[in-house]
Order: C-alpha cells, then sequence, then structure tokens
C-alpha cells in the first residue's frame, strides 16, 4: 500500500498480485510462491545488467524507478492491479 499526495490531493492505494498454484505448476513445476519471489529477483538482476538499476554506491530497491520493474513484471507473467481506495 502506498499513501501521499498527488496532484494536491491525499491518495492511497494499493498495488497487487495473485498468482494461481495450479498454473504455475503446470508451468515450472513449482508453488506459486517460489514462483513469485524467483521471478522478481529475476527482473531485478535484468534491470542492473541493462543498467537501468545500476548507480555507483548502496541503494535500495526501491529508491529506483519501478515503472520499468512493474511493465516487466507483466511481461514475465506476473501481471497487478491497483485498487484506490
Amino acid at each position: 500500500m502506498a499513501e501521499g499526495i498527488k496532484d494536491g490531493q491525499a491518495k492511497k492505494i494499493y498495488i497487487y498480485q495473485v498468482s494461481d498454484h495450479e498454473a504455475c505448476y503446470a508451468e515450472v513445476k513449482s508453488q506459486a510462491v517460489s514462483y513469485t519471489t524467483g521471478v522478481p529477483a529475476v527482473i531485478g538482476a535484468k534491470l542492473m545488467v541493462e543498467g537501468k538499476w545500476m548507480q555507483a554506491g548502496v541503494w535500495n530497491m526501491e529508491q529506483f524507478d519501478p515503472d520499468p520493474f512493474m511493465e516487466e513484471m507483466n511481461v514475465q507473467g506476473l501481471p497487478w492491479k491497483v485498487i484506490e481506495l
């Protein structure tokens, strides 16, 4: 969940992703929890290799532009939804 001010108005949003255990097992012979743990780590590594998430020093992933990560989540089979609360 994220909460803050956008365009002068208070906003609260919830971003979520749901994976089906059966569908994940059929694809990769593993539970959804393994898929939803491994795929984001691979996406982060991919963004580092591509130079999109590389800067000198120590950085938390939350400090980088989230858009390439979120776009790649859709590409890699982990589509997400946003609910404005």
